[in-house]
């Protein structure tokens, strides 16, 4: 089984960027590292924190924003749950989301879940690259989106269409240049087709 040990941000100020994600509350998962590599429009992936309640999302969200970053969805019930969408000051898509649509208890900032979404051009070629390296499949739902089992792993991957991921994160889908995303795990090292490096 392959599990995400972590994930490095490479952003242009790391100061800035652990100060944000400090506040944010994910200092375990996520790292930061500078780099000045070109990056444009949509990179390619959003990371994605599910919650238990919507009280939860709105602590989070309102975090974020507190630290500066921007909101590309408002908050807002939807048919799924609740949830919204902002981009950190480095430019990283973040969407904060619960499947319930009430509160339980008094608000937390607990992260249930850690979803590292890939926008990929041809999900089914990558759901075949990534079986050939040792996950299995916990979710598929044809050519359109995938899910794989990671019970080890402190960050769940899935892979959506590139399209389809940039307008659930409320963007174009449109980006050259890097993606500034790091996957460690022991998998690595490798690329996959889309250009996102895992490292070991």
């Amino acid at each position: 089984m392959t599990a995400i040990e972590s994930l490095t941000l490479e952003v242009p100020d790391p100061a800035a960027a652990t100060a944000f994600y400090t506040g944010f509350g994910l200092t375990d998962q996520v790292r930061v590292r500078a780099t000045e590599a070109p990056t444009s429009g949509f990179r390619g992936f959003v990371l994605s924190l599910v919650v238990s309640q919507p009280s939860t999302v709105d602590a989070l969200v309102g975090a974020a924003l507190a630290g500066g970053a921007t909101a590309l969805k408002p908050v807002k019930k939807s048919f799924w749950g609740y949830g919204g969408v902002v981009q950190a000051p480095d430019g990283t898509i973040w969407k904060v989301a619960t499947s319930a649509k009430k509160d339980t208890g008094p608000a937390t900032r607990r992260i249930d879940d850690l979803v590292l979404l890939l926008g990929v051009a041809d999900v089914k070629a990558s759901k075949q690259f990534y079986l050939d390296r040792g996950l299995a499949v916990a979710k598929s739902f044809g050519s359109k989106y995938v899910e794989f089992a990671t019970p080890a792993s402190s960050v769940k991957l899935a892979l959506y269409g590139r399209r389809a991921a940039a307008k659930d994160a409320g963007v174009s889908p449109d980006g050259t240049g890097s993606h500034r995303l790091v996957i460690g795990s022991a998998a690595g090292p490798f690329t996959d087709p889309d250009g996102f490096t895992w490292a070991a």
